[in-house]
This record gives structure tokens, sequence and C-alpha cells, in this order.
């Protein structure tokens, strides 16, 4: 056997997770999923709608032309239902037995990838990771394959020609429109403007930002709020001495990614990081090792100026998308590289990309170990603090992953994030919440979907399970589980992905997955070894 090295320099952007633009493959013809009818009736599932209702059911849900008709109670758990109160089948309509499963609206994943051609993945495995999970709905930060690229695959994933969720496009501020690699290099208010208009005729729906000069961010932030686009920005550490998250959010920003820029902004007895006097940008593990040490060093919790910072982002009704996955492997790497979905659903590219480099993104594990996770342990419970307290006040906060990179495969990273915001202190209801209205409202879609409710577009996730009991259960693995003759079984992941009224076996996506990964391997003659051991 033989491990390949597929890997590759990023181009590095400001914060170096810019994927360049070589493009990928894109997504082949739909095959996939039954549908759409003229109606669709769903039978007898129990609803939680995405709104911190309660659950509620026997239900029926009637959709028509892809939108949501009617929704009826039509009984009482542990009766037979009244066939007398069911909505009627049209002729041509279609029934979906879903009794004693539940119904959710369908996922937003806030900070989602289309993979990169540093990973070696393709759109299709990637977007059947996604639907595989329920993740109906992404926003594509940096369109790392090009703006034209992801607006075509946009345009055919809302007309239904591919298997994918929607996309919502937020080219990377400073990309060449025109194909080409973007510089970074707009430095005048002037050019701001300019390429910001122009990203809106390539039909962007926003832009990412990863900082830059004061009178740049202000104006370009200006020109996008004036066309009604969003927009969302990790606050790169070369920016965030100048540029920190109240700068952006009182600019007009409407989304800040992962939590950069937010310690800086508590600051209350320093103006800049304890850097080490010897640490470098560049170097990956000075960079991660050291930002596991940025919360320690900002205001305390529920102090006055911890309390005023929050105050202010809530007035200006800023949303927050902490990707917490993302990082996770910082407190915790045994874990993050041994789960157990890599040896059937990770890529051997991917796996490869993920070992430890000093020119890959996110590859930083020169030599990590126990104070590095214990200072992001820390981190984590000062982090989680914040979002649940935001939370409570009435902030927003999403459901995002930043997937492909640092161990954290697409759709395996979603129900992930989820479990983190449950840690954080939000009840489940308000974990669905934030994986669904909240990520609708961000991508200012809340008109449209987010919500099981009469009007709005019918893609919804349906799991065997009650994912408030375990969030377990939507993974695409599932969850371990004792059954009453002593056996253990496997149970739940998502049964049915429901997008614009079709129904896509969720299963069925998976082993379309775990087919491309063994062609993979049988290409390449590969395993996933691990590093330092047989096979490098």
């Amino acid at each position: 056997m033989k491990t390949l090295h597929f890997k590759a320099t990023l181009l590095i952007c400001f914060i170096g997770i810019h994927l360049g633009h070589a493009q990928i493959e894109k997504a082949p013809p739909r095959e996939e999923g039954e549908g759409p009818w003229s109606q669709l009736i769903i039978r007898g599932v129990t609803v939680i709608d995405g709104t911190l209702s309660p659950p509620i059911g026997p239900v029926d849900i009637v959709v028509e032309n892809n939108r949501i008709a009617s929704v009826e109670v039509v009984g009482f758990p542990g009766l037979d239902i009244n066939p007398n109160r069911r909505p009627k089948l049209k002729p041509g309509g279609k029934e979906l037995n879903a009794e004693g499963m539940y119904l959710l609206p369908g996922f937003v994943d806030t900070h989602a990838h289309i993979g990169g051609t540093s990973q070696g993945t393709t759109a299709e495995y990637v977007f059947k990771l996604w639907m595989a999970h329920g993740i109906t709905t992404i926003c594509d930060p940096g369109c790392g394959n090009g703006i034209d690229w992801v607006v075509d695959q946009k345009k055919k994933s809302a007309n239904n020609e591919i298997t994918a969720p929607r996309i919502k496009a937020y080219n990377w501020f400073g990309n060449s429109l025109n194909g080409e690699r973007g510089r970074g290099d707009i430095t005048t208010p002037e050019a701001a403007r300019e390429w910001v208009r122009a990203n809106a005729k390539k039909g962007a729906d926003g832009i990412k930002f990863g900082g830059g000069l004061p009178e740049v961010m202000t104006a370009a932030l200006d020109e996008n709020k004036k066309l009604g686009l969003r927009s969302k920005t990790h606050h790169a550490q070369l920016y965030v001495g100048r540029w920190n998250v109240l700068n952006s959010a009182r600019a007009g920003l409407t989304s800040m990614e992962h939590w950069y820029g937010l310690p800086e902004a508590l600051f209350d007895d320093r103006t800049v990081q304890n850097y080490s006097l010897d640490y470098n940008y560049q170097n990956e593990q000075d960079r991660f090792g050291e930002a596991g040490q940025l919360w320690a060093q900002a205001a305390k919790p529920y102090s006055e100026k911890w309390n005023s910072v929050m105050n202010e982002l809530l007035s200006l009704d800023f949303s927050i998308s902490p990707t917490m996955v993302i990082y996770e492997a910082n407190r915790d790497l045994q874990r993050a590289r041994r789960a157990e979905w890599h040896e059937s659903y990770t890529l051997p590219s991917l796996w490869d990309f993920y070992a430890p480099s000093k020119q890959s993104h996110g590859s930083y594990w020169h030599f990590w170990g126990t104070e590095q996770e214990i200072d992001w342990k820390q981190n984590y419970q000062l982090w989680m603090t914040f979002l649940n307290e935001y939370k409570n006040r009435g902030g927003r906060v999403t459901v995002g992953t930043d997937a492909g990179f640092i161990y954290q495969l697409y759709g395996f990273a979603y129900p992930r994030e989820m479990e983190l915001l449950r840690e954080a202190g939000f009840h489940p209801l308000e974990v669905i919440k934030a994986a669904t209205l909240n990520g609708a409202e961000a991508l200012g879609m809340a008109d449209e979907i987010g919500t099981v409710k009469v009007g709005k577009f019918a893609d919804f996730v349906i799991v065997e399970e009650n994912p408030l009991v375990n969030l377990k259960v939507l993974y695409g693995t599932g969850a371990i589980k004792l059954m009453e003759d002593n056996t253990v079984a496997r149970v739940g992941g998502v049964k049915y992905t429901i997008k614009d009224g079709i129904i896509y076996d969720a299963k069925k996506l998976l082993e379309d997955v775990k087919r491309i990964v063994e062609k993979a391997k049988a290409d390449a003659n590969y395993e996933i070894v691990q590093p330092g051991m047989k096979g490098e």
C-alpha cells in the first residue's frame, strides 16, 4: 500500500484560508431524489418547527408546487388517527408515510466551503455529504472555486438540475472577477466601492472579508449595504489591531465568522494580543496555538466592558457564526483524527491534506501537545459563555462548520457543531433554531426557509429518532443504542432530506459517497494511515 501526497500550497490571502480559483469538478446532472409532485403529503410526523415551539404530532404536512400549503394536526399520541381528519391526496400526488418520525426545517450551514483542489474533492462529494445530513441551504464564504463557478452551481441547484443544497455566494473581497486569482490589493475607498458594485453584477449574494485598511473596509461595507447585500468577516490578526468586530458591526457588517476580533474588542487592559516575541503569522502552529490563549486576555464575563460590547452588538442586530467545530481538534486532536466516519467517508486526498504540513492551511500539527489543548479547552469555556449569554439576550447565533479543514468532514461536522452549542448551554430547541431560523435570518432568507410555516419552501429533515433527546442521531453514522432485547444497534441518521419538495434518501446519498471514496482508494492503492506509521 502507499499513501498519496496531494499537498499544495493554498493561495495565502490575508488569513490563509482562501482556496484560490483552481476549480473543482462541478456536480453532475441530478439522478437522485423522487419528485417533485404537484402535491406531496407527509403523513403522521412529529414537527419541531424551528421557532422554539415544543414538538407537536401527529401532523400531516401538505406541499403544493414546492410550497407548504397546510400543516394539519391530525390526532393525538398513542391513538389511532381518524382518516376523516386528514387532508386528501389529489390525483397525481404523493404520500410519504412518516408516522413516528420527526420532521424539522431544512438545516442551514452559514459557513460552508464547496471543497477545493488542494483537498482533491468534487462538488458531488461535498454536496451529497451535506444533503445526507439534512443541510438544504449553505453559504459559501469566499467562493474559492470562483464566483462564476459558484453562481453556476447556485442556479443549477435552484432549478434542481443537480443534487445540492441552495447556495448563497459570498465572494472573497478583492477576488478577481474575471476568473483569475484575487490579489487582495484594494487599497483605496474608490477601488473598494468599484469592486463591490462589480461583485454584485456578477450575481454574488454578499462578501466575505478578512479584514483590511479601515477606510477600505468602511467604504466597501457602506457600498455593499446600499446594494442590499450581506457580509461576513474573519477578522484576521493582520488587521485586527486596527479593525475588530465592533468596527465591522458599526460599519454595517451583518455577520462575523469564528471568533477572531471579538476578544480583541473585549480587551480592557491591553491593545494587542500577547504574542510571543518570536511569533510568525505564517507559522500556523504559532497562529493557532497562541489564538488559544486569546479569550483569557479579554475582559472577564459579565464585567462592564464585556457587557458593553455584547449590548452594542445586540443593538446592531449582529449575527455570529462561531464554527466551534472547526477548532475542536485544537482541544482534542486524537478525537478529531479518529472520528469513526473517516474510514468510509473521507477521501484519501482529503486525509492527506489534513496531515501535518508547514504550507497547507489547517495542518499545523508541528508538535501539538497537552499545553495547547489545555489552552484551547479554557478558550472554549470563555467563548461558549459569551455565545450562550448573547443568545439569552436575544442575539442571533447560527450553525456554520467551515468543514474540509482540520479533520472536520463536510456534513458530519454539522451535528457536531450543534452538540457544541448544546455544550455551551443552548437548550436543544435553541440549537434547532440556530440551525434553521437563525441561519435563514442571517442569510436574509427567513421569508422562504427556516421554519415549518405555510408559504415557505418545502425544505425538511426527517429522522426516525428524536434529535432533542440525542443530537447524535443526526450523524450519518447514527448513534449506538442498547435495544430492549439487549442487542446493540445503530439508530438514527437522517432518513429523508427534502428540498423543494423532492425526497432524497439520505442513506443512499451516503452510500454514493462511500463508493466515491472506495473508488479513490482503489485507484490509488491507498489506505488511511497515521502520521509516522507504516505507509508514509
